[in-house]
This record gives structure tokens, sequence and C-alpha cells, in this order.
């Protein structure tokens, strides 16, 4: 074989070797994203399979439900209404309500004092921040002096007052009354909170005292249902 020859033959050996290779290569990428792209959709599958499970789930105690409704009497499927409405009203504020709990007190400091620029006043916006930790904190139910806070109470400065469902709080010493499942743990919380930080720089100071049992008036307002949401989320309990 001449020396051209040679040359011509080993330059299409090359050029072959070079496509196979990319051919190799191709039909690896192929088959490796084909592979990724099972997983995802078996993934996929997993996931509407769970989600259909747990919908189930929530059908089976739905239909159990219904059906021990459907077993009770008329008489009894009213006592059961009206029981039902009793708890809502009580969540809503709209009975009276007691269990334990705690007092907190709220006093003027440095009264006597000359130094002191005015007597201490509670701000809608302090006021509004307390009621939002003792929330966080526990409390299940709230009652200032005798004005019982509800979701929709407001709290509003008209004439240099505070009011609290359209009535002027009293000046100090101001007592807050808090249902809570545990008193002390929401009591140990408030001595190092921000609101007891806060209320200090206006010459505030709180005292707290555990009660066995602590009787809430019911909100003597009336809700305005257009300032109420509807959540309408679906949580698993």
């Amino acid at each position: 074989m001449s020396v051209k020859n040679k040359v011509i033959v080993s330059i299409l050996s090359i050029f072959i070797g070079f496509v196979l290779a990319i051919q190799f290569q191709t039909s690896n990428g192929s088959s490796q994203r084909e592979t990724r792209d099972t997983w995802q959709v078996r993934a996929k599958l997993q996931d509407e399979q769970q989600k259909q499970q747990l919908l189930y789930k929530k059908l089976d105690k739905l239909e159990a439900v219904y059906e021990e409704y459907a077993k009770q009497s008329e008489q009894e499927q009213m006592d059961v209404l009206k029981e039902s409405i009793i708890e809502l009203k009580k969540k809503a504020g709209l009975l009276e309500r007691d269990g334990a709990g705690v007092v907190m007190t709220i006093e003027g400091i440095f009264i006597d004092s000359p130094y002191a620029q005015e007597y201490p006043t509670i701000s809608p916006e302090l006021l509004n921040r307390l009621i939002n930790e003792l929330n966080a904190y526990g409390a299940t139910d709230i009652a200032i002096e005798n004005e019982r806070i509800v979701n929709t109470s407001p709290i509003r400065y008209v004439n240099g007052k505070t009011y609290v469902n359209n009535h002027a709080l009293p000046d100090l010493p101001l007592n807050i009354y808090i249902l809570t499942e545990n008193p002390q743990r929401l009591i140990d919380y408030m001595e190092v909170s921000q609101s007891m930080d806060e209320f200090s720089i206006e010459d505030m100071s709180m005292e707290f005292t555990l009660k066995e049992k602590i009787t809430l008036p019911a909100y003597q307002g009336i809700i305005n249902f257009e300032a109420v949401e509807v959540n309408e989320e679906i949580g698993e309990k």
C-alpha cells in the first residue's frame, strides 16, 4: 500500500472513531435523561397517590360523622346543634367564660414624684401590642376591666382617651383578666416581654397574680360580620 493510501486509511479510521464516540455519548446522555425523567414521573405519581389517600381518609371521616349523625333522633340532633352553637359562642366571646388564669394589674409609677411629667395613660398602640403578646404567649380569652376582647374589638384614641369596644378605659390602676391553659408559663414570658419594657418606658408597671378561677364577661357589642375573614385552609388534625 502506498504512503498516500495509508494516509487516506488513517484519516478515515480517525473520522469513523470520532463519529462512533459522538454517537456513544449521545446515546449515554439520552439514557441518563430518560432515567431522570422516569424518576421524576414516579415521584410525581407517588405524591399524587399520597394526596389521593389523604382525601380518602377525610372522606371516610366525613362519612362516619354523617352516619353517626343520621342514626340520632331528631331531638338528639337538635341537642348536638345547640351544644355546637354554645361552644362557638364561647369561642367568639359572646358568652361568659371562666377558668384558671392570670390577673394583670397595670399601675403608674412615679405618680407622686415631683419629676413626673403627667399621669400615664395607655395608648391604643401600646394596648394592641400587649394583647398580641398575650395571645402569642397562650392567652385564650382576655377582658380589660369589664370589656371582653374579641377579634373585632375596636381600640381607638378619642379626645385624649383610649376606647375599647366604644367605651373609655378607666384611669390607672387597670386590671386585665386572662384565661390560659398554662398561667405560670404566661407570666414567665410576660415578665421578660417587650411590653414590660415599653410600659416601663411610659412610667407604668405590670403585676401578675395567679387565679384558680376567673370569670370573664360576655362581649356586649354587635359583631360586624363584614369585617370577619373566613379561613378556608383545611389542615390535618
